[in-house]
């Protein structure tokens, strides 16, 4: 063991900052806590794949890989001969244990996200589509070239995960679960490794640029001539070995998989430009075009990096929330001592201790008097939010002031949080038609731009041999339909980013495109157009024998023995009495004895049952309180409108929306509440099938968007063309529902709509520039007038003007 450290701290001193992974010596993540004990040493891992393969190692009895593998090469060894099968290493991520950190389970249904290598265009996410279909016990499959991840559904009945994962590799691409850590040292690996490439074939790009003015514009010899062609293979050359080899690797791929990706024809372009200019380099005859190989590979590596900073810039903003999680919690143990615990390590049911200015790690019950949170990292609100004894709070919150007790209640895969991304990644993962539609056109586009370069080659033969490589190359370059792969799928990206900024989680990405379509809004009162919060607005005390404070303790007392929510108002107004006992009526309400004194309180007809003679002091009351000689107060207890819900209500009105309230609550006072809101279209005292059936009638004239947030909104909701709930609703609302508020915010529609708007506008910009731009070059390079610089010109401005494009959407919400 003393040879494995003695190697280990030999590396580590050459990477002394950040600590590196003992396995890889690729650096380790900020804020990561994993290790395997290495002949009794705990060491260092970056990820839980070189978790799994040193575990793997260590179980059997193979650490003497460690002792001898030769550290002083760049291609470190990281697998012994004896575990080179690739499918012994992905069989250890069929471990319950490790799937606990990225697997979601419903019974036999398990889903994870995976992130892949490798993967460049729409082709390259339907060839991974086409092979994970095929196999046995996979029940869905979703692949995002944007983010370069797969969700994929499958029943553990059938298939296995490691069966998964070896069934991408199959096809050339690796795969495996994703983890919110690794994101970072992920996009660092990949951002290094386009800067290196990018460098190559800068310098070589300048260098071949300089010779071929030279070569443009000097009236120079043979001999001159021939060494600057030398010259210009010798920086060239770097650049086809190294700075193009993703390119060709993609394209190699492609072809295996008999299929076509935007790497085919580009690998085809640079490849014909070489070996044509290497042989008349070699034997002293025709044209070279070292200076297109290098440009070319330079602009589309150039590319292919914004590229990869707006993909990272659109779901860093979710992936990075995890980030922020601590990995250390103070948990109580049964003695009541304070003990320092991983997060991972927390169960339900643990009481942990949060100091103030410390982000909570586990969604938890709170346990001590009151609290208050900053959760603008779940909702946007800048406001910290009170928290009373028992309510929920949620990982990622910050706790404001005094430090609290938590109860944990979720952890893990379930904590809101890890919902969050999970809902984004889903949103992002999602393809709408015009995505779908993309994807196709784009894979037939490739095909029919080869047969058009073969017919242009065949016919330019006729008309001037010396001419037809040329033109030939031109079209091929001038046609990669780069940007209309790029068009929709980076637009989509921003759009689920821009909406998460400001609270609103887009769990189907369809929305956006059905969105603008949809003219008629049907809303929920309670809880939709209302805060859920009853409170009493006007009290009527008539009694002479009784105080203001005693009636009110009175009606506290009683309101004990309910859970009806308009009985918290009374609960949280004033302090019981003592000695009252008290039975529920529910639906009806409360009778009561104090002092030998029968009271009751509740509706109107439950009190004329022990007063037959009483009259309610005005029409808006709906609570009362009263004993056999009469009424003793009565109370208007209504819930309020959200403070956004009438400014709200206009702006739909002022869009051309019809706006229609379905609620179960009475005629009386949902009518009071349109008529105070400006709608005036109501459908009262409905069931949830009274609600189905109205939302179905309203479907007949065209798609209909359903806001709610109750149980029984759930029917409606999973009826409607598109529906939007509240993260305060029932769990079968958010389940049956397209989009999430986490504000709270009724405000959060308009800029759905208007997201929902832009983001059409831009994906339409995006493909009327890509096919625009290809049905304008074409006729220009098949006739031989653009020639292959200019196109590689042309070609690298028109993605880059889809990816500008499409960042417009990543700009601060309203």
């Amino acid at each position: 063991m003393q040879e494995i450290n003695i190697a280990h701290e030999e590396n580590t001193s050459l990477r002394s900052e950040p600590p590196v992974c003992f396995h890889c010596f690729e650096p380790v993540p900020q804020g990561l806590d994993l290790t395997v004990t290495i002949d009794g040493s705990e060491q260092p891992m970056c990820c839980y794949g070189c978790q799994s393969v040193a575990e793997t190692i260590v179980e059997q009895g193979l650490t003497h890989f460690y002792k001898y593998r030769d550290t002083s090469k760049t291609d470190i060894k990281l697998i012994p001969d004896e575990l080179s099968q690739i499918d012994e290493q992905l069989k250890k991520y069929d471990d319950p244990d490790i799937q606990r950190e990225f697997v979601r389970s419903n019974a036999h249904q398990q889903s994870a996200t995976l992130a892949i290598e490798g993967m460049t265009c729409a082709a390259c996410a339907w060839l991974i589509e086409k092979q994970l279909h095929n196999a046995s016990g996979v029940t869905k499959v979703v692949v995002n070239s944007a983010t370069e991840r797969v969700q994929v559904i499958w029943d553990d009945r059938h298939i296995q995960l490691s069966q998964i994962l070896s069934a991408i590799y199959a096809v050339g691409y690796k795969a495996l679960p994703f983890q919110q850590a690794d994101i970072e040292a992920s996009y660092e690996r990949k951002r290094r490794g386009y800067i290196r490439r990018l460098g190559v074939a800068g310098i070589a790009s300048m260098q071949t640029m300089m010779v071929a003015f030279g070569l443009y514009f000097e009236d120079i010899d043979e001999t001159t001539k021939l060494y600057f062609w030398w010259l210009s293979l010798l920086f060239t050359a770097p650049v086809i070995v190294y700075s193009c080899q993703p390119f060709f690797a993609n394209a190699l791929r492609a072809l295996k998989a008999r299929t076509l990706n935007m790497d085919v024809p580009v690998a085809l372009a640079m490849a014909i430009m070489f070996i044509a200019s290497f042989y008349a380099t070699v034997t002293d005859t025709g044209d070279v075009y070292y200076e297109c190989v290098t440009m070319f590979a330079f602009f589309l590596l150039s590319g292919r990096f914004l590229e990869l900073q707006a993909r990272h810039k659109a779901v860093a903003n979710a992936a990075n929330l995890m980030k922020l999680i601590p990995a250390i919690a103070e948990r109580q143990t049964s003695e009541g001592e304070w003990e320092q615990v991983m997060v991972k390590y927390l169960e339900a049911g643990d009481i942990i201790r949060v100091r103030p200015g410390d982000t909570i790690p586990v969604d938890g019950h709170l346990e001590s008097d009151t609290a208050w949170c900053d959760e603008s990292l779940l909702t946007g609100e800048s406001r910290p939010v009170a928290k009373r004894p028992q309510e929920v709070l949620y990982a990622g919150s910050v706790n404001q002031e005094q430090a609290i007790l938590l109860r944990v209640s979720a952890t893990r895969q379930d904590t809101l949080l890890s919902s969050i991304i999970h809902m984004q990644d889903s949103a992002m993962e999602q393809k709408p038609s015009f995505v779908r539609i993309a994807d196709v056109v784009s894979r037939y586009f490739i095909a029919a731009m080869l047969i058009v370069t073969a017919l242009t080659y065949g016919a330019w033969w006729f008309i001037d041999q010396d001419r037809a490589f040329w033109v030939t190359l031109a079209v091929l370059v001038a046609t990669c339909p780069c940007a209309l792969s790029l068009a929709a799928p980076t637009a989509m990206s921003g759009a689920v980013s821009r909406l998460n900024r400001v609270g609103i989680l887009l769990k189907q990405a369809a929305l956006i495109e059905r969105l603008p379509s949809m003219k008629t809004i049907c809303v929920d009162k309670t809880g939709t157009l209302t805060q859920g919060k009853f409170s009493i607005v006007n009290e009527w005390l008539l009694s002479d024998d009784l105080s203001d404070n005693e009636i009110l303790r009175l009606a506290a007392s009683l309101e004990q023995a309910s859970e009806h929510p308009l009985s918290r108002p009374f609960r949280q107004r004033a302090a019981v009495l003592p000695n009252v006992t008290t039975e529920n009526h529910p639906g009806a309400g409360i009778i009561g004895r104090y002092h030998k004194v029968t009271y009751r309180i509740g509706s109107f007809e439950f009190i004329k049952q022990i007063a037959p003679q009483v009259e309610s002091p005005d029409s808006r009351a709906n609570v009362f309180l009263a004993n056999s000689e009469g009424l003793i107060a009565a109370w208007q207890v209504d819930d309020q409108a959200r403070p956004d819900a009438a400014e709200t209500i206009a702006w739909c009105s002022q869009q051309g929306y019809q706006v229609v309230m379905l609620t179960g609550d009475s005629s009386e006072r949902a009518q009071a509440m349109a008529e105070k809101l400006g709608i005036h279209q109501v459908f009262a005292e409905l069931k949830p099938a009274d609600k189905l059936w109205h939302l179905q009638a309203l479907q007949v004239n065209g798609p209909v968007l359903m806001i709610g947030d109750g149980i029984n909104d759930g029917p409606v909701l999973a009826a409607a063309d598109g529906s939007i709930t509240f993260a305060s609703g029932s769990d079968l609302a958010q389940s049956g529902s397209d989009v999430v508020i986490l504000t709270g915010d009724l405000g959060a529609l308009r800029r759905l709509q208007e997201t929902s708007q832009l983001t059409r506008r831009i994906i339409r910009q995006n493909f009327a520039w890509a096919l625009g731009y290809n049905l304008t070059i074409l006729p220009l390079a098949v006739t031989g007038q653009v020639g292959p610089l200019l196109a590689m010109l042309g070609m690298s401005m028109s993605s880059l003007i889809v990816m500008t494009n499409s960042l417009r959407l990543m700009r601060d919400v309203r």
